[in-house]
């Protein structure tokens, strides 16, 4: 037993203890991870650790069957294209592990590349197969799928059966699933009984479902905290009503600006463009959001808290909620919301919340028709960040938002006009699944730092303008980030495209040249691919103006470009560091199996 722990001590010594709520398997993990999930209940569970310092994952797979198991990545959610590891422990009691490769929805090939998914150890007990294996995040395969920042789409499957003698698994029928799952950022769903003793409140909808294709509701509420001394939120949990929730798209909850006067009779609660004067002050500071595929659950780091009661200002909060109803269905009644948890004791920290990118108008977004990838780019002066305290302030969650056409989202951090790191980088960013993303360290800024910030976005499925607004057929280019210790007077930073630049490319000579006009000109244009080059020029080389505060202080300043800074180095992948840390794995896999003959 004293060889097995010292092979994992060399080799897995960088794993943190965690077992997260939902678990089902009867077979205690190999190690200790960082992250677990449940797949399927009472079917499949998740563990995994990623080392970013060797760029690898580690994954352990247990599912009931005594048959094969499955786990793979797939670029689109299907089995087309998908890379995936298939094991299972064969009538020896060894593991039997394969790399394969989906090029459509027949049975996977074996790739014939190279070999970059290795089994490390595995056991079946209790009706139930358990197998660890590891992988790089980038293998320099084509017949890989990168393991990239934001939400990974992860497929698995299994048989009852182990494969034949040829190695040739069965068709796995109905036992098969999906999973989105941002792997390098993920946060674990802690249990409800941790905060079954812990004070509470809640915001909550309560009206019918609008019988309409697409809605956003918003409803005000009157805080009713009179607690005498400040008290921190450590958690918060959405409440998704059974009757309604398959109509729910997302949530968003904001602070309301603290000079905001409401009649506390008649508090706004109605779809959003209906009300949309009264709550402007209400829609720029984020407390939280979730989204279809999001986790309930959200829990702060043990220094930090979200404040209420005493002397925080904060007098009135909005939910924004987001009706998908495309079959018109009626007589549906919903009182979803969100439950905040208190904690016993004052942290040392309050939690603030920082938006980046782009103004949600068509002055700042008018994204072409049939662009295979149009690029809109903000940036986010040292002048913003001036009143960031000189100690700095910790960034340690991001919340990436677009709309449908949305397909990748970063923010980088800039110091001296130089690039030092992304802020964070959604890569595979998804609508459907817009989830909270902790980062494995923390990042700390400072004061004169900048932000750049881009939204890259595929239009190829429409021929018309998309605009920038809040419906789902509008687009956003959002970057929220969560940080403490919270600042007073810096809650976003955004860009729009400046009105004089707008009249100068169109060609318009109207001097009362605004949002109404614009709009009727972006709904008449005809796309071609000159067009959309053009237009893409624009956005690259345009006039912009920044608007940073918090409200109601606004500072707007004007950028004649959007300035230049000295970027990253560009990733290349690099088969000579692919191959020496395959060769590690190999011995891994080989001293692994060496310890379990010696022990067995």
């Amino acid at each position: 037993m004293m060889w097995t722990c010292f092979i994992y001590r060399v080799f897995f010594s960088f794993i943190i203890l965690k077992r997260s709520n939902g678990i089902s398997s009867p077979i205690q993990p190999f190690t200790e991870y960082k992250h677990s999930t449940e797949l399927q209940a009472n079917i499949s569970d998740l563990w995994w650790t990623i080392d970013d310092a060797e760029r690898e994952i580690v994954f352990e797979l247990h599912v009931k069957t005594t048959g094969w198991i499955a786990l793979g990545i797939s670029p689109a959610g299907g089995m087309t294209g998908a890379d995936i590891g298939v094991g299972w422990i064969d009538q020896t009691g060894t593991v039997q592990f394969q790399d394969r490769y989906a090029y459509n929805r027949s049975r996977p090939v074996i790739d014939y590349t190279t070999t970059d998914w290795f089994a490390l150890q595995g056991r079946e007990q209790d009706g139930w197969t358990a197998i660890q294996f590891r992988r790089l995040l980038e293998t320099c395969d084509s017949m890989d799928v990168p393991i990239k920042s934001g939400t990974n789409i992860l497929i698995y499957a299994y048989g009852l059966v182990d494969p034949d003698g040829n190695g040739e698994i069965s068709y796995h029928e109905s036992r098969r699933g999906s999973r989105m799952l941002p792997l390098r950022y993920y946060i674990d769903q802690l249990p409800q009984t941790e905060y079954a003793d812990l004070d509470s409140f809640e915001l909550r909808i309560n009206h019918s479902v609008p019988v309409a294709d697409t809605t956003y509701y918003c409803k005000v509420f009157k805080t009713q905290i009179t607690y005498p001394t400040k008290r921190h939120v450590i958690a918060h949990k959405i409440l998704l009503d059974s009757n309604s929730r398959e109509f729910v798209h997302h949530m968003s909850i904001y602070e309301c600006d603290p000079s905001t006067q409401f009649d506390n009779t008649k508090l706004p609660d109605d779809v959003c463009d209906d009300i949309r004067d009264q709550i402007s002050l209400c829609s720029s500071t984020v407390v939280t959001v979730w989204s279809v595929g999001g986790d309930e659950i959200m829990t702060y780091p043990e220094e930090a808290g979200y404040p209420v009661g005493g002397d925080f200002t904060v007098n009135y909060y909005m939910i924004e909620l987001h009706y998908d109803n495309p079959r018109l269905v009626s007589n549906r009644w919903d009182t979803t919301g969100v439950r905040f948890y208190l904690g016993d004791k004052l942290r040392e920290h309050d939690i603030g919340y920082l938006t980046f990118g782009t103004d949600s108008t068509a002055q700042a977004l008018a994204i072409p028709g049939g662009a295979d990838r149009f690029i809109v780019d903000s940036y986010c002066p040292a002048s913003a960040s001036l009143n960031i305290p000189k100690s700095g302030i910790t960034v340690f969650c991001a919340l990436p938002h677009t709309h449908l056409q949305g397909q990748s989202v970063w923010t980088k951090l800039i110091r001296n006009r130089t690039a030092v790191q992304y802020l964070f980088n959604s890569e595979a960013y998804d609508f459907n699944y817009q989830f909270h993303n902790r980062f494995p360290k923390p990042i700390q800024i400072y004061p004169g730092d900048e932000f750049a910030t881009r939204c890259i976005y595929n239009t190829k499925n429409k021929n018309l303008t998309t605009r920038g607004g809040g419906r789902t057929k509008d687009e956003m280019c959002i970057h929220g980030f969560i940080y403490y210790p919270r600042m007073n007077d810096l809650s976003m930073c955004l860009t729009h495209n400046d009105w004089s630049a707008w009249k100068r490319f169109l060609n318009v000579s109207a001097e009362n040249f605004d949002e109404t006009a614009l709009q009727e000109i972006l709904i008449k244009i005809k796309w071609t691919p000159q067009l959309v080059a053009q237009w893409q020029s624009f956005y690259d080389n345009t006039a912009r103006g920044v608007t940073y505060g918090r409200s109601p202080f606004i500072i707007v300043e004007t950028f004649a470009a959007l300035p230049k800074y000295q970027d990253l180095e560009p990733e290349r992948c690099s088969r000579a560091c692919h191959t020496q840390i395959s060769i590690s794995s190999i011995l891994i896999v080989l001293l692994a199996r060496k310890a379990k003959t010696f022990f067995s």
